[in-house]
């Protein structure tokens, strides 16, 4: 799978070999350079399903409180 962030830090996971998807065709994604080798049940079940996860940052930080 390749790990990609855009300049906001959002995080997009894609399947190996799939292209983008059309709703992250916005802005500007850098590939992350470090190797995946785990990711959790909910990243895994949303790229069977979809073949991509996405993830704003701010989601992230809702999350802890």
């Amino acid at each position: 799978m390749d790990v990609y962030f855009n300049t906001k830090r959002d995080l997009l996971v894609v399947k190996t070999g799939y292209p983008m998807p059309p709703a992250a065709a916005q802005g500007k994604w850098r590939k992350s350079k470090k190797r995946v080798t785990k990711v959790s049940d909910e990243i895994s079940s949303a790229l069977q399903r979809q073949g991509y996860y996405m993830r704003k940052l701010r989601d992230l930080h809702s999350n802890r409180d």
